[in-house]
């Protein structure tokens, strides 16, 4: 927990600095690629994955250790060699992961967010799932087991296989000559993203193109159809954890729903999308039928509210990288406390910048339990010992976070209503 803690507080910088250049370098250029409440949507999105994977709030069934003590015919160093089969074994076992995602109902749910993004830019790499408790799939990396690599080179290839995902979650990079043919490039994945007929769950490969060839699921980009972004149903909304539950949700109502016993059964493991043929008459949902012709969500918002949510998402920033920093010290059980807040906030704000009246009982939720950490421990979470005034300056900022957001619920909104309001792009 406390390595890849402090992995983070070197990789989340560099990430929001990638972020933020392409920003400027889209603005440059005429062709900005971000909208200010979705590119916060996916980087608050970002801080909610891996807080989840700080708290190690998942389990896998089988574990890739127990596989290569039970399985490996081989007894293998950690060698180059090992390390480029490691490589390989995960992006294998990777492109059947995210292939059974787009493919089966269920295990939709955990994806869906990182494709709930209707823009296309790095920010949208950083929509990771935090609905995702329990890893079934260690099984596709046996081949590996059985090969002998160990369990520790595994650990350390797999977030370097992660991170390596990140690049080419952009539009500002054409095609890339023969390295089209190898390896997964902004071209191929824009495609993946894309929910035009023609790329719809195609391209799922991570690292090495290779894979999607291999099985027929690979779609060039076609310079006569530009990818649109985003779900078949839309998520409508800027917050994150609702975003990571919507699919889920559906599938419980319509299991619920449905007069059909064997519908109630079989809809976790249908194709995606699929619904009881009664519940779906009876219950329609809202899917894009032409996805050139609709409209994405934006929400009219004041400039206000835009910097507003720009000086949350700072501040919960901050306490992610105080939290991070501090993880030994900080302990269990009040990390999971601390995971709580950090999930509070970004729920509080993230409602705010829907527009959602109810962000100030949610607000004022953050709040309490804020203040009741303060009272019941008598710091937060040891900030005095750097600073004496931290947790004084912990009060001030929730208590004036909840003023502003009764401010912009009773009034702003109002004036957002009635049209008198600046905005801001």
């Amino acid at each position: 927990m406390e390595l890849y803690g402090r992995i983070l507080l070197i990789a989340m910088p560099i990430f929001l600095i990638a972020v933020l250049l392409e920003k400027w370098y889209g603005w440059y250029k005429g062709k900005d690629t971000y909208r200010n409440m979705d590119m916060i949507s996916s980087l608050s999105s970002g801080i909610t994955n891996v807080v989840k994977d700080v708290l190690g709030l998942s389990v896998s069934i089988i574990s890739y250790e127990w596989m290569v003590e039970h399985f490996a015919l081989f007894k293998i160093e950690s060698t180059v060699l090992t390390v480029i089969i490691a490589f390989v074994a995960l992006d294998f076992s990777g492109y059947w992961v995210h292939r059974i995602a787009h493919e089966i109902n269920f295990f939709w749910n955990k994806h869906a967010i990182h494709h709930s993004s209707e823009d296309f830019n790095l920010a949208c790499a950083l929509r990771q799932s935090i609905s995702s408790f329990v890893n079934l799939f260690t099984f596709f990396l046996l081949p590996a087991a059985i090969a002998g690599v160990p369990a520790n080179v595994i650990a350390i290839v797999a977030p370097i296989h992660l991170f390596a995902q990140f690049w080419y979650h952009t539009q500002h990079i054409g095609k890339l000559g023969w390295l089209e043919h190898i390896i997964v490039t902004p071209s191929h994945h824009r495609v993946h993203h894309a929910i035009n007929p023609e790329y719809l769950d195609k391209n799922h490969s991570q690292i090495f193109i290779i894979w999607d060839k291999l099985f027929g699921t690979f779609q060039e980009e076609l310079p006569h159809v530009p990818p649109v972004y985003g779900i078949t149903r839309p998520a409508a909304t800027w917050n994150p954890i609702k975003i990571n539950f919507q699919h889920l949700w559906l599938l419980i109502q319509d299991a619920w729903r449905t007069k059909n016993w064997w519908d109630k059964c079989r809809i976790w493991f249908m194709p995606t999308g699929w619904r009881p043929a009664d519940v779906a008459a009876r219950y329609p949902v809202r899917k894009i039928e032409n996805i050139y012709t609709y409209e994405k969500y934006n929400p009219q918002s004041s400039a206000a509210l835009q910097v507003w949510a720009w000086v949350q998402f700072a501040a919960v920033t901050i306490f992610v990288f105080y939290m991070f920093g501090n993880l030994a010290t900080i302990g269990m059980p009040m990390l999971f406390y601390y995971g709580g807040f950090i999930f509070l906030s970004i729920y509080a704000y993230t409602e705010l910048m829907d527009k959602n009246p109810y962000a100030f009982a949610w607000e004022a939720l953050k709040t309490a339990f804020g203040v009741a950490i303060i009272l019941t421990t008598g710091d937060w979470f040891d900030l005095s010992q750097f600073v004496w005034w931290g947790k004084y300056a912990v009060v001030a900022y929730l208590f004036s976070s909840l003023a502003i957001t009764a401010w912009f619920v009773t009034i702003d909104f109002k004036n957002s209503a009635t049209g008198n309001v600046l905005t801001a792009s």
